[in-house]
């Protein structure tokens, strides 16, 4: 929720992604925000009585694209070419990049690019009635939960990147509250609804346990 960011929050990557007004989702994303004011995260992940777990990923989803979005949108100017000319979240763990469809065979990529990539078909997603309906009454595909699932794996990776190379521009911009606010928000909901895998998780595992240590 937008509350997070601070004064450079108008510039993102990409597009931010808006869910239509009067939709019942618009009301779960206010629902979530007034949740998120109270500070309690753990709370606010939670599935609020009686709703419908996809509508619910749905719309965190949308919101955890917008979060990214802002963040590496904040660091973009550092994430270059020849500052980050592969993928990574430290030494030990490089991603290569494929969509399943115009690029099949894993490709290894500068980060920026990556990035650019990943996001781009996220926003994809999002933008994908059969897949993400904000219509009332359009039920959500058999396989949604398995996308969201890649989805949130494919975000995850943007934090891990920022966390690796990006920390010390994060704690010179003053973003870095607002980085750690967002990230354990990210990890309460993927923990509390199994979304993404432990392994996938690895490379910020340390950063985890400790920001989520003081909630247990």
């Amino acid at each position: 929720m937008s509350f997070l960011f601070g004064s450079r929050s108008n510039k993102t990557f990409k597009p931010k992604k808006n869910i239509p007004e009067g939709t019942h989702q618009y009301d779960l994303m206010k629902h979530a925000a007034a949740t998120l004011g109270s500070g309690n995260l753990r709370l606010a992940v939670m599935l609020p009585e009686g709703e419908d777990l996809n509508e619910w990923v749905a719309v965190n989803t949308v919101d955890f694209f917008n979060q990214i979005n802002m963040l590496y949108g904040t660091v973009t100017e550092f994430c270059t070419e020849q500052s980050c000319p592969v993928m990574s979240a430290g030494p030990r763990y490089e991603y290569h990049w494929a969509d399943g469809h115009t690029i099949k065979k894993p490709i290894k990529c500068s980060a920026p690019k990556y990035i650019d990539y990943l996001m781009t078909w996220v926003q994809d997603q999002l933008d994908d009635e059969t897949l993400f309906p904000s219509k009332i009454g359009v039920p959500f595909p058999r396989n949604f939960l398995s996308m969201a699932k890649t989805i949130l794996k494919r975000l995850f990776r943007v934090y891990a990147h920022i966390y690796h190379q990006h920390f010390p521009q994060v704690i010179q911009l003053e973003e870095e509250a607002h980085l750690n606010t967002s990230f354990k928000h990210f990890i309460f909901f993927v923990q509390e609804f199994g979304l993404v895998d432990k392994r996938e998780l690895a490379p910020l595992q340390e950063l985890i346990d400790k920001l989520t240590s003081k909630d247990r």
